[in-house]
């Protein structure tokens, strides 16, 4: 099984390497307004209106104006050389009308491209800077900026895993005081994800997969992956160390703590499952795919998990750290401790209870502030030219520059070509100018049939600004006899998937939450569990969103997490500690659905310690202090893992990514403290026997897929280590 595992790894690493990842952010929504305008701009008007697209070579000469004679030959040479790049068909000169700025510092040359494949658009850019050198001879700079949306850029995370892995294997250092042990984690977590990375890279041959689908892939797999093997070597050294033989401590882990990993794996791959439902497919394909990571985690959590242990035999407690100090001293101690808190739950219920929802209440009070929008190029790495060419842009040409709204209308009376325009065309362009809150609206462009016009309308705000999705709306809303009117461009089509998804969301989450707590009923046999558990959930979600508009809607943060503030209108950076930075508005559902998943893994393990002690004692309090003695430790170091591999990404400079480090970081703490540690066992404690509760009726339809119907009640009993040594057990007590 081992060298099966690593064989498979190594396979599908190295078909990635030779194949390579094709990526692909299909950000369409079919049916939209905004899908309907982006249809339309392929019929007809001409080069860089097809699925090749559009990209812009931002000029800057510092020294002075463009029109210099030296500077526009240099700027000429430039446009020539970009003119022989592959798939450019038409290179627009910045001296055109609207080309260059008032102060004529700054230009930009459009280049129009046919036939090149979208996903490849970072290659061609690359291209066409290169082919601008002549302009940068003549101390010009040239800043290259696609028109892809922040969903096509690429991000890269390969220092988050290094150290988010590290930062891992120190923590188990500390939970195991073995090098041994602490590296069977750490080794199962790098085969899974490598596997599940193999996997995803090789899908994009065949079906679009998000650029983001890495990223999250390494965040999830690996968090779940070192969490599944830490429970499985904690409950396997335990038996070694109480006078199991190793392959029957094997097998009553696969059997007990194997089972416990599989339905909290179900859980989290149920919740992204879930995405499918959102409307919005760039986020159905990101959830499924994600996925792929999880169950990959799983099922080395099963297989290699078993099959390391039963290699190493007794040396997996080889190695030990000196200065860590006797590892069952430090388990005992640390379970007293759990024990004991869970003793002091029990003797108090209603106080901690009533404590802990006034805490947990207080941290998710901001999210009701939390605010929704585009993160544009604004908010990029200072050092990446994107953001630079967002600077430039915004510094000559306005905010809205950065966003502009591409105007398709259909015209119900062919309209021929040429000047001038005909009036229903000219009308149009009117009442596009005086809608509040655009700047400039662009000569218009009629296509070759003359059954569209298109128009090019620059707001007055930028992507990112609220204030501009009210335009696209402002601007649908125009009623111009014979003309069916249709909003495309990026800031559109955000505004249309934030509609979507906010119309879905009530599904989702209410898939979510009930196939989950179905999940948990086929574990415990127990529906008063199952549904106070799936609800318990939801909460760590409160406290999330609300350090993430702490963070970013508020602006407390966004400094300490590494985001550099916006630009003025001069170019000089903001001198502010606080700033505020929109979250994309598919994050929220995205963050439910992986956050749902993790805090029910939490549960499902805390869960399946109770119910066993409840088994062997049938005293509920007991139970409960009994049980989150005895996982309290390992939900602590798993949860302390994820915390350090979620807090590992922030350090990336990519928004979307530190968005997703901060919630999940949150989330987990919170979830492995104040939810699991007080409020869990409050609510069962006052429960009493109406947590395990089951009607006959319900209980004679369920399947028997309980995960503690094991003999594992009877672990406590000493066993004599032998190899012809039998176990016989009775099933559930």
């Amino acid at each position: 099984m081992l060298a099966l595992w690593i064989i498979v790894a190594g396979v599908l690493t190295a078909g990635t390497l030779v194949f390579g990842r094709p990526v692909n952010s299909n950000v369409s929504i079919p049916g939209t307004d905004a899908q309907r305008a982006h249809d339309l701009m392929r019929d007809g008007f001409g080069p860089g209106y097809d699925p090749g697209g559009t990209m812009q070579v931002v000029l800057y000469s510092k020294d002075g104006p463009l029109l210099d004679a030296k500077r526009k030959r240099a700027v000429e040479k430039a446009m020539a050389e970009v003119r022989k790049v592959p798939h450019v068909v038409q290179v627009d000169t910045p001296y055109r009308v609207g080309g260059l700025s008032s102060n004529m510092m700054i230009g930009v040359m459009t280049v129009r491209l046919s036939g090149n494949d979208s996903s490849k658009l970072a290659e061609t850019t690359k291209q066409v800077s290169a082919a601008a050198e002549p302009v940068r001879q003549a101390g010009i700079e040239a800043v290259p900026a696609d028109n892809g949306t922040p969903a096509d850029k690429e991000i890269k995370t390969g220092s988050s895993e290094i150290i988010g892995v590290a930062c891992a294997l120190l923590v188990l250092l500390l939970a195991f005081g073995t090098l041994v042990a602490a590296m069977v984690p750490i080794f199962t977590a790098v085969i899974s994800l490598a596997v599940g990375l193999g996997v995803i890279g090789l899908l994009g041959h065949i079906v679009d997969v998000p650029k983001q689908a890495s990223v999250m892939a390494s965040m999830i797999g690996l968090g779940v992956g070192i969490d599944y093997a830490l429970f499985l070597l904690s409950r396997h050294r335990k038996l070694l160390a109480d006078g199991v033989p190793v392959h029957e401590s094997v097998r009553r882990t696969a059997a007990g703590a194997g089972g416990a990993v599989l339905f909290a794996g179900g859980t989290v791959v149920i919740a992204l499952s879930a995405l499918m439902l959102a409307g919005f497919p760039m986020l159905r394909t990101l959830g499924w795919i994600t996925g792929i990571s999880v169950v990959c985690a799983v099922l080395t959590s099963l297989t290699l998990v078993p099959a390391l242990l039963g290699v190493l035999g007794h040396r997996v407690n080889a190695l030990r750290l000196p200065l860590v100090g006797p590892r069952r001293d430090r388990a005992h101690s640390a379970a007293n401790g759990w024990a004991g808190l869970g003793t002091w739950v029990a003797g108090r219920p209603w106080r901690v209870l009533a404590t802990a929802v006034i805490v947990l209440g207080a941290l998710a009070a901001p999210a009701l502030a939390i605010k929704l929008g585009t993160v544009d190029d604004g908010y990029a790495d200072r050092g990446q030219s994107s953001r630079r060419a967002y600077e430039l842009m915004q510094a000559g040409f306005g905010p809205g520059s950065n966003g502009p709204l591409i105007v398709v209308g259909e015209l119900g009376t062919k309209a021929p070509a040429g000047d001038p325009p005909p009036p229903v065309v000219k009308d149009l362009k009117n009442r596009l100018t005086y809608v509040p809150g655009v700047a400039y609206v662009a000569p218009a462009k009629i296509n070759a049939s003359g059954t569209a016009v298109l128009f090019q309308v620059v707001p007055e705000y930028a992507p990112s600004d609220p204030r501009t999705a009210g335009v696209v709306r402002a601007v649908r809303g125009l009623h111009v006899p014979d003309v069916g009117l249709h909003v495309g461009g990026e800031v559109a089509g955000m505004t249309d998937a934030g509609d979507r998804i906010a119309e879905r969301t009530p599904a989702v989450i209410g898939v979510v939450v009930l196939l989950s707590a179905l999940l948990l009923l086929l574990a415990f046999r127990a529906p008063v569990v199952a549904i106070k558990a799936a609800l318990m959930n939801l909460i760590s979600l409160g406290a999330a969103f609300g350090a993430l508009a702490i963070v970013f809607s508020y602006g407390l943060g966004s400094r300490l997490v590494g985001m550099d503030p916006p630009v003025s209108m001069d170019g000089s950076y903001l001198a502010t500690l606080f700033f505020t930075v929109p979250i994309d508005s598919y994050v929220p559902l995205m963050l439910f659905a992986v956050l749902f998943g993790l805090s029910m893994d939490y549960e499902v393990f805390l869960l399946t310690s109770v119910r066993q002690a409840y088994l062997r004692s049938r005293n509920n309090r007991l139970a409960v202090a009994e049980g989150l003695g005895a996982t309290g430790r390992v939900i602590t170091s798993a949860a302390l893992i994820m915390v350090v591999v979620f807090v590992a990404f922030i350090a990336y400079p990519d928004p979307l990514v530190k968005v997703f480090g901060v919630g999940l970081a949150v989330a987990i703490a919170v979830d492995a403290t104040i939810i699991r540690g007080l409020l869990v066992p409050a609510t069962m404690v006052l429960l009493g026997r109406l947590n395990w509760w089951c009607p006959a009726w319900l209980d004679r339809i369920l399947p028997n897929l309980s995960i503690t119907d094991h003999a594992e009640d009877h672990d406590e009993e000493p066993v004599t280590p032998g190899p012809d040594r039998r176990l016989v057990t009775t099933g559930q007590s």
